[in-house]
């Protein structure tokens, strides 16, 4: 587990891709209720994940939290792999 701050948004996601020696990406999906129907939907969002350790594999589901730019695209870093 590494240091997260009090203010720091944490998602539990899905590794869905590991590209390149310290990035995977990870699916996050919720169920947002539609406004006229009322019938929940699910919504997902790809975000690009930096992993140090290397130790995610596709299928793991992992606890990531948001940090500073590692680059353009990727400002996420892993917390935990649950699976």
């Amino acid at each position: 587990m590494t240091d997260i701050k009090k203010n720091q948004r944490q998602l539990l996601g899905t590794v869905i891709k590991s590209s390149g020696s310290n990035t995977v990406s990870v699916i996050v999906e919720r169920k947002v209720k539609h406004p006229v129907y009322g019938k929940y939907v699910k919504k997902s969002r790809k975000y690009l994940v930096h992993d140090a350790k290397g130790d995610c594999k596709v299928g793991d589901t992992v606890t990531i939290f948001e940090t500073k730019p590692f680059s353009k695209n990727k400002s996420w870093s892993v917390s935990e792999v649950l699976n």
